[in-house]
């Protein structure tokens, strides 16, 4: 891939759609990971101005060292990015302290709470400076395994790197000589009180995700029984997960169901 190159085509790609819909610029939630580092950064390569918010819930220090490590490399070397700190850890408990029991207890219940606060957020100050949200999914997650939250970091005006895949963001990174602490660190979705890994999570590595998803979407391999391929028993547990998740994750994918009432019902 021509990182550059690809880097401009989004650049350019932001740029018009916010003047398209009168914007004044973007609004990102920076986590200390590479999806956003590499999202804000090109979010910043548009010259219009662009928000980068810090929203810690309780987070692990190391990731909002390399948040803030990263907003200080951007505002060094863009003009039109400023940064807001805004610390929602109060704001959770005191949610956690009116909601049931049984939904305290339950760690993904939680987990995904988090992400829908930092939505709110990005959306209360996004609407008061006249900015989009800026959405940080990579193809994999966004259309392969659905790993977001739904209403969480699934909420967002625009989605500038989904059909990159995470190598790809990677490759990205690798061409601006974003801060090497964020290109190194395994990635999280930064919404537990541990250090829990999205591999951990997913039970494979992102370029085995990858592989899967090309594998299932060839019009050949795709649609054929996976028996018949000289695979290795690594690669086939691979797909059963990558199928698991889909499957499992596939509401987040498509639109929302309505219920379409027939005229001989309705009438």
């Amino acid at each position: 891939m021509n990182a550059k190159k690809v880097a401009a085509f989004i650049s350019d790609w932001l740029k018009n759609y916010a003047g398209n819909a009168n914007a004044k610029g973007f609004i990102i939630g920076v986590s200390g990971g590479i999806d956003s580092a590499v999202t804000s950064l090109l979010c910043a390569q548009t010259g219009l101005k662009v928000l980068c918010l810090e929203m810690g819930i309780h987070q692990n220090p190391s990731e909002v060292n390399r948040g803030l490590e990263h907003i200080a490399w951007l505002e060094k070397n863009f003009s039109n990015v400023t940064h807001l700190r805004v610390s929602l850890t109060e704001t959770f408990d005191t949610l956690c302290k009116s909601l049931p029991e049984n939904s305290t207890s339950h760690g993904l219940s939680m987990a995904n709470t988090r992400a829908r606060l930092r939505m709110t957020t990005l959306y209360a100050v996004a609407q008061a400076n006249g900015l989009l949200v800026a959405g940080t999914g990579n193809k994999v997650e966004d259309f392969g395994v659905g790993f977001y939250t739904k209403y969480g970091d699934g909420g967002i005006d625009l989605s500038p790197i989904a059909d990159l895949k995470k190598t790809e963001v990677y490759e990205i990174a690798k061409a601006f000589d974003i801060v090497e602490s964020i290109q190194t660190a395994p990635p999280t979705d930064g919404l537990w009180k541990d250090e829990r890994t999205d591999e951990g999570q997913l039970g494979a590595t992102y370029p085995e995700l990858e592989w899967a998803m090309d594998f299932l979407n060839d019009p050949v391999t795709g649609t054929t029984d996976t028996e018949l391929y000289d695979l290795t028993e690594r690669q086939r547990e691979v797909l059963r997960i990558y199928q698991s998740f889909h499957t499992a994750n596939k509401h987040k994918m498509i639109p929302i169901p309505v219920c379409v009432i027939p005229d001989n019902v309705r009438n």
